[in-house]
């Protein structure tokens, strides 16, 4: 890991910068393809302005928490049949990889709703961000929200920093910052990890960043209650 921990973040501030503008110019290239090939009702949901759609997401959540899901009373063969030539989402979600956090029922969503990245961890890599490029250079989504969740695996592994198997290990650099702001609390970590993220959502990429100057995005950060099924915004 000596390489790979010369910065917080594990990768060089270069190569992530150099990620982002390579994985821009792409994503710049494709929107382009894209709008002169697909029908206007392929971009039907971005109607929605940043704060809809973010009040959309979070009164998914209200309903999941409620045990109120409207989303089960969808027709899932019309909408397989609707999104196979194309998909609408008006969310993307960086989620972390516990299968605790299943993302389109946490909102009550359903097929071609949310686009969604998940990793360990919710965190920010240069793959990360070409995949929340294209969600919101292409697809048009309103809102992007990195979700943590409380009793995270990932932090509390960071934290420890014990030995692992395989490449686990991998995971701790961009993590650290969070760990090392907190104390040595878990909650605080993993709070101050999904606000982290969402701030290097905002400044390193020019595609995301310039969506938001645009007032054509908004980027949040909130944590998932496992126990409660409410999510919070931080």
């Amino acid at each position: 890991m000596s390489e790979g921990a010369r910065d917080t973040t594990g990768f060089g501030r270069r190569e992530f910068l150099g990620g982002a503008l390579a994985t821009a110019a792409i994503g710049t290239a494709v929107r382009v393809g894209v709008e002169m090939v697909a029908p206007a009702e392929a971009y039907a949901q971005s109607k929605l302005t940043p704060d809809e759609a973010l009040k959309a997401l979070m009164a998914g959540n209200e309903r999941f928490a409620a045990n109120k899901l409207t989303s089960i009373e969808h027709d899932l063969a019309a909408l397989k049949d609707h999104t196979v030539e194309k998909q609408e989402p008006f969310a993307a979600v960086l989620a972390c990889a516990d299968s605790r956090v299943p993302v389109e029922l946490v909102f009550d969503q359903t097929i071609g709703q949310i686009f969604v990245t998940r990793v360990a961890g919710n965190m920010v890599t240069p793959e990360i961000i070409a995949s929340l490029e294209y969600g919101v250079a292409v697809l048009g989504v309103e809102v992007l929200l990195v979700l943590g969740h409380n009793n995270c695996g990932a932090l509390k592994a960071a934290m420890k920093a014990d030995s692992v198997p395989g490449q686990i290990s991998a995971l701790y650099p961009y993590l650290r910052p969070a760990v090392e702001q907190s104390g040595g609390d878990v909650d605080k970590a993993i709070l101050g990890n999904a606000k982290i993220q969402a701030g290097l959502l905002r400044t390193s990429s020019p595609v995301i960043r310039e969506a938001i100057k645009a007032g054509k995005l908004r980027v949040e950060s909130g944590v998932y209650d496992l126990a409660t099924g409410k999510v919070s915004l931080s």
